[in-house]
């Protein structure tokens, strides 16, 4: 197929989503691409870096150091943003497919999986992204509201989201006060009365997801002793024998964190319990309607497809007093009209980033990079490996001619957005609201503190440059 693409004519590439996955997917085209390349990125939202920004702990604030790679490669002349602009709303994919010749869909797993059992939408019964949105500043979530006036909080999951739970509402005020938390968020926090959280996986303490720093942080908290039960973090023979044929450094260390973990004994005002064999089987309401406490079942540890260890449900059960319940048991992406998409994997059907329909025929000219593609798993450096499998993809097409033909001009593009949405966010704009939140940061001794709605950051940019 003929194509447009040449020195004089770059090769004009549409990224949707501005998380790590796209920032990675644009780096890798600038840098190995041997034409020239143009980038125009698209986010829903005003601001920049997906979860890093939104995602990311605020009391995690390093991990945020990564942006300034994204930053490095914003400035490439061939590089456009345009925030605030919802793919589906404001444009459509066909738009983009009229004015590029490659679409990549970076867009993540925005929504969290059901546990599909009784009592799951009781007033009080949250998802942890609601959660972690919320005190991030997320434009979406920050009118959103959580009874911290409950003495107990189950949490659903082992990985290090349901561990960032954990731990904000572990915190101190003293020790949130000095991140980038949203400060609506650190005044509900200032008068919370959680004082235990329990945080639940339903597989053994050698199967536990979270990282080894995470879990480690938890035995560190100011305010809040760790309780894990030394009957839980014996290994059932199965464990036993996987690790003896196959040692692990990482898991090893594991164990022995949490055995450390299980020896302290002090007076700190809050209990966080760690949980290991206990599945959810229903939330209870109390009189109020609202949650009050949640039925658990032992289980046991059986060998399944592949030899994968699964947690099989015991006729043992315990009842645990609860008014407020975070679940983090895996996310899934969300479809975006138009392209294929896997409802049972919740990712875009892809192979190899490609975009493929129902029959398994490449759609030309549609690629996939990240959660969206693979599902949501790693952190955030492994979506560069992802992105990078992407690209190369979209390069051999590229030589191999199988490139689509935008029907449109390159710059007509930013006619079309502002056209559907007038407070289109260029990175310019994004640059002068982070320098805005970083000053008043500085003015409280924080990284930042961020404005949360979408009409806020218009405002505030506006106002800067009247």
């Amino acid at each position: 197929m003929s194509t447009s693409v040449s020195p004089e004519s770059p090769l004009r590439v549409a990224v949707v989503g501005a998380g790590p996955a796209g920032f990675y997917a644009a780096e890798q085209l600038f840098k190995n691409s041997d034409r020239s390349v143009r980038v125009d990125m698209f986010d829903r939202l005003p601001t920049p870096y997906g979860l890093v920004r939104a995602g990311v702990a605020p009391d995690h604030e390093k991990i945020r150091n990564v942006t300034r790679k994204f930053d490095a490669t914003a400035q490439n002349p061939g590089f456009r943003f345009f925030g605030n602009v919802d793919i589906g709303t404001h444009i459509s994919v066909e738009d983009l497919k009229d004015h590029y010749h490659m679409v990549v869909f970076t867009t993540g797993a925005q929504v969290d999986r059901r546990l599909g059992i009784e009592g799951e939408d009781l007033p009080n019964c949250h998802s942890a992204t609601e959660f972690v949105a919320w005190y991030n500043g997320h434009p979406d979530y920050a009118d959103l509201q959580f009874d911290l006036s409950q003495e107990s909080v189950v949490v659903i999951g082992v990985g290090n989201v349901a561990v960032d739970v954990a731990r904000i509402l572990c915190r101190t005020p003293e020790e949130l006060a000095t991140t980038d938390i949203a400060d609506y968020a650190l005044d509900a926090l200032r008068t919370s009365k959680v004082r235990e959280v329990f945080m639940l996986g339903r597989r053994g303490p050698a199967q536990a997801a979270f990282t080894n720093p995470e879990i480690k942080e938890l035995g560190e908290l100011e305010a809040a002793t760790p309780v894990v039960r030394a009957d839980e973090l014996v290994l059932d023979p199965l464990t036993q024998t996987s690790l003896e044929a196959n040692p692990d450094r990482l898991t090893t260390k594991k164990l022995e964190i949490l055995r450390g973990l299980a020896e302290v004994q002090d007076g700190r005002p809050k209990k966080l319990h760690i949980r290991f064999l206990v599945s959810p089987t229903r939330f209870i309401a109390g009189d109020n309607g609202q949650l009050e406490g949640v039925e658990l079942v032992r289980n046991a540890l059986v060998e399944g497809r592949g030899g994968r260890l699964s947690a099989s449900a015991t006729d043992e059960k315990e009842l645990l007093p609860a008014g407020l319940a975070f679940k983090s048991v895996g996310y899934r992406g969300v479809p975006v009209p138009g392209v294929p998409f896997n409802d049972s994997w919740g990712v875009i059907s892809n192979e190899k980033g490609r975009v493929v329909d129902e029959d398994g025929n490449v759609v030309q000219g549609v690629y996939a990079a990240g959660w969206i593609k693979r599902g949501a798993t790693g952190v955030i450096g492994t979506n560069k490996a992802c992105a990078a499998e992407t690209v190369e993809s979209m390069l051999e097409d590229l030589g191999a001619g199988a490139v689509a033909e935008p029907a449109a001009d390159a710059d007509s593009i930013e006619e079309v957005v502002r056209r559907s949405q007038p407070d289109v966010f260029t990175y310019d704009d994004w640059k002068q609201l982070d320098k805005l939140e970083s000053e008043r940061g500085q003015a409280q001794g924080r990284p930042r503190v961020k404005f949360t709605t979408r009409e806020e950051m218009v405002e505030q940019v506006l106002k800067s440059i009247s």
